[in-house]
């Protein structure tokens, strides 16, 4: 199980968007958002949890490490949305 915090997932459309970006990359991972607390947990089944905080990177949102499980990245205000 790979933990990430992602600040920037505010809404239900950010939730699509995290699942998708990581469905890119493993298209058989579980993804788990979590709005109120922030907290992405995937369960991947083909990739790493390096190339998943990638893929969330690419989405435009910024994944911070949750006990080391991914690369860090520094937090932003906001999210896509506006």
């Amino acid at each position: 199980m790979i933990t990430v915090e992602v600040y920037d997932v505010t809404r239900g459309h950010c939730v699509g968007a995290i699942t998708k970006a990581a469905a890119f990359v493993d298209p058989d991972a579980t993804v788990r958002v979590n709005l109120a607390s922030h907290r992405v947990q995937i369960e991947p089944i083909a990739s790493t949890a390096d190339v998943l905080s990638d893929a969330i990177k690419v989405a435009e949102y910024t994944p911070v490490a949750v006990g080391g499980a991914a690369v860090e990245a520094a937090p932003r205000k906001g999210c896509c949305c506006g």
